[in-house]
């Protein structure tokens, strides 16, 4: 274990992703760029007797080809898409992970709710079958923390090893923490990321129940339904997937002449206390991560050239959202300044829960790396009450520092900054 530094600088050198946009790197951002939505109809159960019957699903997926096939039995779908997503990470790295280095190699990988897929099942084979039906094996498969103990059985990192649960924030905070382990001196190097797959029946009920999930524009294709800062925005759309960064202390990344992304450099957690769904009034807790992700090693708010929000698409969190912003960055926030560009993602994506941060870190990363900005589709109608410069189209600028927003339920605020590296 190496000595705290938290000068220490830390940058990605590898990126991974399973999502409704494509199950790599390269197709998920080149689908970002050309505005392709990964919305459409459920197919994970049946939805007919719903008002609302749309999702971002992940398509032509073989967990196979990630993990052993008995491992693939004995779990779900949320823990296949994470360890895709770390392994594609590693590979894209190129780090070796070894029997000299393994040690100092963490996994700091979320979930907002683990393996509830397996849980509703063998509560099924209960009902149904008899107590000594259910699997032996559901519980260590279908725990929060299930994936990011495969990622270390399967990837060979057994350094540091947590899993950080934040709800809709989870992946931030999960990326950002990453980072800070390294910092810490914990790891040399941090398999971060999240997992979700929330496309069951009864979490589709729920927030439907909960007046949470939106609909299409009158007349128009389903994949508007995800619409975020449009005044005529109604509720967000689940998605699932994952996202992974690998994180590398830079001297090391250098000295191994790895590829560079970007530099992590900012990082900020505060609590609403207020409410366990709606978030606060002003959004004074998402400013107040922010905030602290600028502080912390000294960011100028004046070089903050892109966010990806937490732009879920409700009407009061999207409205919240925005004060926050203004508080933090002032009229640069404001739509006809064109200084402070909003790229929302889960316009394609929908909303991926506790893999949400993950994927926006993944594409917040790429940006910077790309100098390039994804458009937000299906933003067309200016609401005053979200004064932002809404991207509508994919566009190339200077992207000096991205930062990312994420908001979950309870009241849990994170925000990350990536910075553009251009060597030393």
């Amino acid at each position: 274990m190496r000595k705290p530094d938290y000068n220490r600088r830390v940058v990605v050198t590898g990126l991974g992703v399973v999502s409704p946009i494509g199950n790599d790197v390269t197709t998920a951002w080149s689908n970002l760029l050309n505005g392709v939505s990964g919305i459409g109809e459920i197919t994970r159960f049946d939805a007919s007797g719903y008002e609302q019957h749309v999702a971002g699903e992940v398509h032509d997926f073989e967990p196979t080809d990630w993990m052993d096939a008995k491992a693939v039995r004995r779990s779900e779908s949320e823990m296949h898409f994470g360890v895709a997503a770390a392994k594609q990470a590693v590979a894209d790295s190129g780090f070796e992970i070894n029997d000299e280095n393994r040690t100092e190699v963490g996994v700091v990988f979320g979930s907002g709710a683990g393996g509830q897929r397996l849980m509703i099942d063998s509560y099924a084979t209960l009902r149904e079958r008899g107590a000594n039906r259910v699997p032996p094996t559901f519980i260590a498969n279908s725990l929060v923390d299930s994936t990011s103990g495969m990622i270390a059985i399967e990837t060979g990192a057994i350094g540091h090893n947590v899993c950080m649960v934040s709800a809709c924030a989870t992946g931030t905070h999960n990326v950002a923490e990453g980072a800070e382990a390294i910092r810490r001196g914990d790891c040399i190097a941090v398999i971060s990321g999240s997992t979700e797959a929330p496309l069951i029946e009864v979490a589709h009920a729920g927030f439907g129940n909960m007046r949470g999930l939106g609909s299409p524009r009158p007349g128009e294709p389903l994949q508007t339904v995800s619409r975020p800062f449009d005044a005529t925005r109604n509720g967000f759309v689940l998605g699932e997937g994952a996202g992974s960064l690998f994180l590398e202390d830079l001297e090391l990344a250098k000295a191994r002449g790895a590829r560079i992304y970007a530099e992590v450099v900012g990082y900020g957690s505060a609590a609403d206390g207020w409410d366990m769904i709606q978030p606060i009034e002003g959004g004074t807790g998402s400013a107040r991560a922010m905030k602290m992700a600028l502080d912390r090693r000294g960011v100028p708010a004046d070089e903050v050239d892109l966010i990806n929000p937490h732009g879920t698409s409700t009407p009061v969190g999207d409205a919240r959202e925005a004060e926050a912003i203004w508080a933090v960055f002032g009229d640069r926030s404001a739509a006809a300044r064109r200084s402070l560009a909003i790229s929302a993602t889960k316009s394609m994506t929908g909303h991926m829960m506790g893999a949400a941060g993950a994927f926006e870190a993944f594409a917040s990363v790429m940006s910077v790396a790309r100098q390039t900005i994804p458009g937000t589709i299906n933003f067309r109608d200016f609401d005053p009450a979200c004064d932002l410069w809404v991207v509508d189209e994919t566009i190339e600028a200077p992207v000096r520092y991205a930062l990312s927003n994420n908001i979950g339920l309870g009241g849990h605020n994170g925000a990350v900054i990536f910075k553009r590296y251009d060597g030393d």
